[in-house]
């Protein structure tokens, strides 16, 4: 896997060849395809084994730090190796969809269901409005990150990151949420809102 990552570190993926890193990792060609039958299929399990993570969210945070938390976690890593291995899969996937579709399914869906989580849970304690779509919202948000990463212009900051998450939140805040709790309705005496 070191050898996949030095590679993929000065070339973009579409120039590994399975000699070079055989080369690099001082084994031979037939003992690289044992373990996978393309140079995709290596290059995926480099990604997995070295950018597979799921940050982990304090129990007390509120479902927006945890977007930012995740947000800000996503833009460092899209500033690294990671981003330019993403871009690469991307690029490599318009040719091969069973990229598209592995990258998806072991990567990106994982990551999409705890942030979800972590919007319902926004939802249910009030922290957004009941109508809240926690797909279309994750998408307003990383979208536009991923497009940046594509293109590499503008710049992909955590500022911009931070950008998106307030412009995205504007319609769903719950106005009457505080810090965890519903602000008390006062127009009905004992009920909380």
């Amino acid at each position: 896997m070191d050898a996949v990552s030095g590679l993929l570190e000065e070339k973009p993926a579409r120039d590994l060849t399975m000699d070079a890193v055989a080369k690099r990792a001082g084994v031979g060609k037939p003992t690289l395809y044992k373990w996978w039958p393309s140079k995709a299929a290596l290059i995926m399990a480099m990604f997995h084994e070295r950018f597979n993570v799921i940050p982990e969210m304090p129990g007390a945070t509120t479902a927006e730090e945890a977007l930012r938390i995740r947000v800000k976690h996503l833009t460092v890593q899209c500033n690294g190796l990671f981003g330019k291995v993403v871009a690469d899969l991307i690029a490599e996937g318009q040719g091969d969809p069973s990229i598209l579709k592995e990258l998806y399914e072991s990567h990106i869906r994982p990551r999409r269901a705890a942030t979800i989580a972590d919007i319902e849970r926004g939802v249910a304690s009030g922290e957004f409005v009941a109508e809240t779509d926690s797909e279309l919202l994750l998408d307003a948000i990383v979208a536009p990150l991923y497009l940046r990463l594509l293109l590499r212009h503008p710049a992909l900051t955590e500022e911009y990151g931070n950008q998106l998450i307030d412009k995205a939140l504007l319609g769903i805040r719950n106005p009457r949420w505080r810090g965890g709790r519903r602000k008390r309705d006062v127009s009905q005496p004992g009920l909380a809102t």
